[in-house]
């Protein structure tokens, strides 16, 4: 990188900008980092930087361009003035987008975007390998990269349908390269090892536009990245798709349709509430109604909603940016999680004041999302009076169609499990994992998830109970004598009825009692 004294009086501000540069560095990366590109002749990027030389940001550049740079050294003042001046320019040119649209402090819009395809002998070894890694992931529909150092190697594991499993081991040496790479490309610090980081990377592989969320951690082997691959140009799902059927799926049809109220989504993390309340607002977005969102991360763009996502560093939360969407005369609001008691209170007051609030819990059962709710200092009264519903969910393997095979099993350890029918007969024909070789599963016996449920409807019948602070068992009883309440697991069991999983994939995601 040769460096190149220039007297400032020689230089005509702004120096017009590079498209092709710009699609590549946002404008908060370069304010951060006072390191503006200015121009390109096809091999060299000439840059503007502040006075005393930036060697972390030029490595960055560097290895993210491919090109050779030219540094053009000037005063902190000088180079401050250069990028606003670059910026003003660009907002006022409807074909440089790249700097206009970031706004400062949208950390969630500083990110590199770039294509994948499969890896070429042209690129470095380590460009080679991460860019393999994210079309074999793609390829595999995982939904998450591990990359864990350990002692004497490093770990590359894939999440597939919810499970991990070993792809790679490399040496211990490479696992470094491997981090830096990563970490430039989602925008990060390579210099900090010591502390947690997050970023982004967009990615386009074989068409698909993907959008990844990087996490670093440090441990004592050094740090470890999880990529978590989200599927940008992939549909909506439908509520029908979810696994939701018969009266669970009319209720809720019914139930989305209320003026006011609220739906709460429980389940553990990664057991698909955020798909389950985007298929909900799909089928309500109608043009008659005004739905904004508040989410952390916007996992989905869906036309026709305004979607705003939480920054905790400026201190946007969930909280605030409810508490601003009540101010814009919303017909439907979806919180992504209420976490705290301010949020809880919100969408509470919202939903008692003409607004229908959609919303995610971390609860075990549907029951337990009331006292939860109480146990987060909301009334019993006004958990009964303005709560609609509470969808419990988890998402199970399906059996691989091509290679699964019939099993016949006694009725009675059916019904042992926690079946609540009656059968005719003393043998039960369902499906289990085949053990033959299926190119279609590669193995793994099961393709693909679908989603299991329990639906509580707050009636007549259970407002008592909730107002007299009752446990959740006490709840699920009454619920399930009164009101044809049914469990994960029955609902478990009617899908290997049906024979779309297993039994041990409704056991290994459900308790009872």
């Amino acid at each position: 990188m040769a460096v190149k004294e220039l007297d400032l009086s020689k230089v005509e501000l702004p120096i017009v900008p590079d498209k092709s540069v710009f699609d590549k560095i946002l404008g908060v990366w370069a304010k951060e980092r006072l390191t503006v590109p200015c121009c390109y002749d096809g091999q060299n990027i000439v840059l503007i930087q502040k006075g005393s030389k930036n060697l972390s940001a030029l490595y960055q550049l560097k290895k993210l361009l491919k090109s050779n740079l030219q540094v053009v050294q000037l005063p902190d003042s000088d180079v401050l003035r250069a990028y606003s001046e670059l910026r003003s320019k660009l907002m006022a040119d409807p074909t440089l987008t790249s700097l206009a649209g970031s706004g400062d402090g949208q950390l969630s819009d500083s990110y590199v975007k770039f294509e994948v395809t499969e890896a070429t002998e042209d690129d470095a070894p380590v460009i080679r390998y991460v860019n393999s890694l994210i079309f074999r992931a793609s390829q595999q529909k995982a939904s998450d990269i591990h990359i864990e150092p350990f002692e004497d190697c490093v770990k590359i594991r894939f999440r597939i349908d919810g499970r991990l499993y070993d792809v790679a081991r490399e040496d211990k040496g490479f696992s470094s390269a491997i981090i830096s790479r990563i970490k430039i490309l989602a925008g990060m610090d390579i210099a900090e090892r010591r502390l947690p980081q997050d970023g982004r990377i967009g990615v386009t592989v074989t068409g698909r536009e993907l959008d990844l969320r990087v996490s670093s951690i440090p441990t004592q082997f050094g740090e470890r990245i999880v990529l978590r691959l989200l599927d940008k140009s992939g549909a909506l799902l439908e509520l029908e798709d979810l696994g939701l059927e018969g009266d669970n799926l009319n209720t809720l049809l019914n139930l989305i349709q209320k003026p006011n109220g609220i739906i709460l989504v429980t389940g553990p993390t990664g057991s698909g509430k955020t798909t389950t309340l985007y298929a909900c607002l799909k089928r309500i977005n109608t043009e008659d109604k005004n739905i904004l969102t508040v989410e952390d991360p916007i996992e989905y763009q869906i036309e026709g909603i305004g979607q705003m996502q939480v920054n905790n560093k400026i201190g946007f939360s969930f909280a605030t940016g409810l508490r601003s969407i009540l101010r814009q005369d919303p017909d439907v609001v979806m919180v992504g999680e209420i976490r705290d008691t301010e949020t809880a209170e919100i969408a509470i007051q919202a939903s008692l004041t003409g607004h229908l609030v959609f919303s995610t819990l971390h609860t075990n059962d549907a029951p337990g999302a009331i006292t939860r709710l109480i146990d987060l200092n909301i009334e019993p009264f006004l958990v009964s009076s303005s709560l609609l519903c509470v969808l419990a969910q988890r998402l199970v393997r399906k059996l691989c169609p091509y290679c699964k095979k019939p099993i016949r099993i006694n009725a009675q350890d059916f019904y042992n499990l926690g079946w609540q029918g009656k059968f005719d007969v003393p043998y039960l024909d369902i499906y289990g994992p085949g053990d033959e070789n299926c190119t279609h599963c590669t193995n793994i016996r099961y393709l693909g998830r679908t989603g299991i449920h329990e639906l509580l409807v707050i009636k007549e019948n259970l407002r008592p109970l909730i107002v007299g602070r009752a446990d959740s068992r006490e709840i699920r009883k009454v619920a399930e004598k009164e009101l044809n309440f049914r469990s994960l697991r029955v609902d478990g069991l009617q899908k290997v009825l049906k024979g779309i999983t297993s039994i041990e994939e409704v056991l290994m995601v459900t308790h009872e009692d």
